[in-house]
């Protein structure tokens, strides 16, 4: 059953194992998280728990999220988000999730938002291979074909320039190197996407042994 938690990308580090290997770490700070509500297959369809994290600025939430959340006995919540397959018998509303239900040695799943990179070409954006630079080529940078003359107009799918980053991306099958509870603190082995002080999403891996 999935196990979950968000929480707030810090940076990366380093640390050392016991072996004394250099392990690349990434701090996740996950401040204990509340469950506002319980989703059932007999009233949504489904079943989920639905958690917040980071208190709202009173200015900033309506009445429905201030009833919403005083149903917890909490504040209305910055994110808001759902965890499918969730054991929702072993948890009450209100309860606060925080990061000691995850063990060193966890495999996990880690869903964020990457880093938004403007408008870039196909180059950048898709690593196309670029043509000469020199000797009389006309064509450097460009995209180069887009297809047969055929079907006279451009399929769907076509790796083209626009828009690169600012997507959602999971990145599967990470470890958990240290659970720090006193500072409500996840080290996670190797890189996860997002900026810094950006919402992630960590839960049990779905692909994972």
């Amino acid at each position: 059953m999935t196990k979950g938690i968000l929480g707030r990308k810090v940076g990366m580090t380093q640390i050392f194992s016991e072996n004394g290997e250099l392990i690349p770490v990434t701090v996740v700070e996950a401040e204990p998280n509340v469950v506002l509500q319980k989703r059932t297959a007999e009233v949504d369809g489904y079943e989920a728990l639905q958690v917040g994290f980071a208190d709202k600025k009173d200015s900033r939430s309506n009445k429905a999220e201030e009833g919403h959340a005083k149903k917890a006995n909490t504040n209305p919540k910055r994110y808001v988000r759902e965890f499918r397959n969730a054991k929702i018998d072993e948890y009450e509303i209100g309860q606060e999730i925080s990061v000691d239900v995850f063990e060193a040695g966890d495999i996990i799943d880690v869903v964020g938002t990457s880093k938004g990179k403007g408008y870039a070409g196909t180059i950048k954006r898709h690593n196309y291979a670029r043509g000469p630079m020199g000797h009389g080529s006309h064509f450097h940078r460009t995209g180069g074909s887009m297809g047969n003359m055929d079907s006279k107009r451009v399929f769907k799918g076509k790796a083209l320039p626009g828009q690169m980053g600012a997507a959602q991306v999971t990145i599967q099958n990470l470890e958990v190197v240290k659970v720090d509870a006193e500072r409500n603190v996840l080290l996670i082995k190797g890189n996860i996407p997002g900026a810094k002080k950006s919402l992630v999403k960590v839960t049990t891996a779905v692909k994972g042994k």
